[in-house]
């Protein structure tokens, strides 16, 4: 009987123990029924995420262009090229690896830079997928269009091809650090994910990141258990938002000439610095400007050399260029008399003694002529006559001292002290002082204007993707300290200080052209003594032209050049950049004013594509142009070329093309060595510089096959072997 009352108990537990279970089951599920969440996760989202996918669709990144509509920096959409050699991811019914991978092969090698058996060692390595180097990446269109229509005639599985977008800067060393870079940021982890955006992260690229950043749009639809897509549900698109576009004051065809000659005379002369200037005086629209150290903005060579604007953000003593705004504010002081007479050679002021550059100086010279032969004394003498505090507003109202506010990332302000009495007349001719070279640009825009000064800018108008409207961006005119009288006898007496036997600027006059312009030696501060160094100076040069009614403002400097033959002082490596971009830009007054057009009707020839052409199509076309051409490899179907196509053509640029197949070098003899660094861009070799100048050797000889990985060496000569320093008769100007 107990035996049985247990079992009975037992049973009597169990059920309320059962009953008890499944009702807190039941309170679960109707919990979980009611409110769709269990331990705080939302079940029906879970649902939706795990059977719903969404793709990104990414928005173009704004475009730059040029004051003509020619791009600058503009996105690009690319492709890599991926071969799935695993079949875990295949069906019977739908293979999705290579399965004949001798056909697939043939195919590829004919359409990018590798060799059939190349390409036979990449797919049948042992990994479930394989990428092709740098010779499967950054694929134009068109290259894959080609290589999926002949895998699909042949019903040929297993390439993929991965898209992407990139920032594309057709014109390569083109006001680098001015436009800037757009990257992608972060870490790999980051790279992948779908909502990453190019990000503005130097010059104009940076400051305008917000306006030139576009909103991503997104598809959304439904995939069952297997991942096919659901055809009956309905799907969700959001259409990408792209950037605006930014126009610049830049002129395509100067700034390229510009840069072309500080290429030359880096190669030649190797100075430390070197910046080149072309401002529209009237209203400070920045037509061109270029700098050294600079970088590639398509392959990135040399960007490590240096991250600074030279533009606004290297400062420096400006040396006797600064006279020119101490003529301008003694003429209106009224302290200048052209025809008086001084005693030049060195003046004792202020607790010290102030020489011109030679020391002993040129006895009783007249002030014009001390204007002309740059003399210190002449212009300590002029701050001392119209007084010191007077000559500190003259420099705070020029700008010094204060940003210009032009649209670039940190633009330093310079700095002036004015602290103590010889330091404050030696800023009177560009000692003591430090400035940026686009104050300098805004401060003589007052003598070219005299009744205004103008602020550089660089930002013609912004367009809106969406409305195509345009937001224009007006000159920023200030209350210049002289008058327009002033500024016209400042213009007058620099002209004809010119045309004075022996003037340091003589150098700098164009025959035939009117042409107010003044050279400048500062002096460097050694870091080690702190003292002004006897060897390194920054030489420059202001010109304001035409004199009668200034249309440019050309400011040219270089720091610490070497010297050769046809350069040997500071003044003549400054001369090779000058008269070059003189007479560029007197010839594009010309041409406007013979055919009664505007600047704003030039237009360039644009770039053909030669795409999908055969290459005897493209040569036979090249050829009835007179147009420079190189071929790289021995295919019949042109897949890339440079420059890219609809971007600015000169008569004297050359077209690099590559045809499909393995790539072939070129004869590089007499290329530049921007040239060859195309060459580098188009095929993924690695290609070493020794030296500078122009190709006069290569490692691979001319035919040769070219793979990516590979490393070339090319040897550079400049045409001029000069060498060694010689003093300027400049020198000592600013002591």
């Amino acid at each position: 009987m107990n035996s049985d009352k247990n079992r009975h108990n037992f049973s009597a537990l169990l059920l309320v123990f059962t009953i008890f279970s499944f009702g807190l089951m039941f309170l679960r599920f109707s919990q979980i029924m009611v409110r769709g969440e269990i331990n705080g996760e939302d079940l029906d989202g879970k649902v939706e995420r795990l059977y719903t996918r969404n793709q990104t669709l990414q928005a173009n990144r704004g475009t730059i262009f040029d004051r003509f509509g020619n791009p600058i920096a503009i996105d690009a959409t690319s492709y890599k090229m991926v071969a799935v050699l695993t079949d875990k991811w295949s069906t019977e019914k739908n293979p999705q690896h290579i399965t004949d991978a001798e056909a697939v092969a043939k195919i590829i090698s004919q359409n990018i830079n590798l060799s059939e058996e190349k390409v036979l060692e990449y797919l049948t390595r042992d990994v479930d997928q394989i990428e092709f180097g740098s010779a499967g990446n950054n694929l134009s269109y068109q290259t894959v269009s080609s290589i999926k229509e002949e895998l699909e005639e042949k019903n040929l599985s297993g390439v993929i091809f991965e898209e992407k977008q990139k920032r594309l800067y057709p014109n390569g060393t083109f006001a680098s650090h001015t436009v800037g870079l757009a990257q992608y940021t972060g870490n790999d982890k980051d790279e992948k994910t779908e909502d990453k955006q190019l990000e503005g992260v130097m010059g104009l690229e940076a400051s305008f990141n917000d306006l030139l950043t576009g909103k991503n749009g997104k598809i959304t639809y439904k995939k069952d258990s297997l991942g096919y897509l659901i055809p009956s549900l309905e799907h969700e698109e959001i259409d990408p938002i792209n950037g605006n576009n930014l126009y610049l004051t830049l002129d395509y065809k100067l700034q390229t000439h510009l840069e072309t000659i500080l290429d030359r005379v880096q190669q030649e002369n190797t100075p430390k610095r070197m910046t080149a200037t072309v401002i529209d005086a009237k209203n400070g629209e920045i037509l061109a400007s270029a700098q050294r150290p600079s970088f590639n903005a398509t392959t990135l060579e040399n960007i490590d050399a240096s991250w600074q604007n030279l533009l606004t953000e290297y400062t420096y003593e400006p040396g006797s260029t600064m006279k020119i705004l101490t003529l301008a504010a003694a003429i209106e002081e009224g302290v200048f008399d052209p025809n008086q007479y001084y005693e030049s050679g060195a003046i004792k002021v202020h607790g010290g003694t102030v020489r011109d550059y030679n020391r002993t100086g040129w006895g009783w010279i007249s002030s014009l002529e001390g204007v002309a032969r740059s003399s210190n004394v002449l212009f300590v003498r002029l701050v001392d006559a119209m007084g010191h505090d007077v000559w500190k507003e003259y420099l705070d109202a020029f700008g010094f001292g204060e940003k210009t506010g032009i649209n670039l990332p940190n633009e330093q302000t310079g700095t002036n002290p004015y602290a103590w009495p010889l330091q404050k007349v030696n800023t009177g001719f560009g000692q003591g002082i430090s400035v940026t070279p686009v104050q300098m640009l805004k401060a003589f825009s007052a003598i070219a204007n005299g009744e205004n000064i103008v602020q550089p800018r660089l930002i013609a108008k912004t367009e809106d993707n969406t409305t195509e409207e345009e937001t224009l961006y007006e000159p920023k005119k200030l209350e210049s300290p002289i008058s327009k009288e002033t500024a016209q006898l400042t213009l007058d007496y620099l002209s004809k200080a010119m045309d004075i036997e022996n003037a340091v600027a003589k150098g700098y006059k164009k025959e035939g052209y009117s042409i107010a312009a003044k050279t400048g030696t500062a002096q460097l501060v050694d870091s080690e003594t702190g003292a002004y160094s006897s060897s390194k100076y920054i030489y420059s040069v202001a010109a304001l032209f035409p004199t009668e009614d200034p249309k440019y403002i050309v400011y040219i400097t270089v720091q610490e050049p070497t010297y050769t033959e046809d350069a040997s002082y500071g003044s003549e490596v400054v001369q090779k950049i000058y008269h070059p971009l003189i007479d560029r830009i007197i010839d594009f007054k010309e041409d406007i004013e013979s055919d009664g057009s505007s600047e704003n009707d030039l237009q360039y020839v644009t770039t053909p594509s030669y795409l999908d052409l055969t290459s005897s199509e493209a040569i036979k076309d090249l050829k009835k142009s007179n147009q420079q051409y190189s071929l790289i490899g021995t295919g019949e179907e042109i897949v890339q070329q440079i420059p890219y196509p609809d971007t600015p053509l000169f008569d004297d640029q050359q077209i690099i093309l590559m045809t499909n197949g393995a790539a072939t070098i070129p004869d590089l003899t007499n290329w530049s060595r921007n040239d060859v660094l195309k060459v580098s861009e188009l095929t993924g070799v690695d290609i070493t510089f020794e030296g500078e100048g122009y190709v006069v050797e290569q490692s691979l000889e001319e035919g040769s096959y070219m793979e990516p990985g590979m490393e070339i060496t090319v040897k550079l000569s400049s045409e001029s072997n000069g060498e060694g320093e010689a003093s300027s008769p400049e020198a000592n100007e600013n002591e």
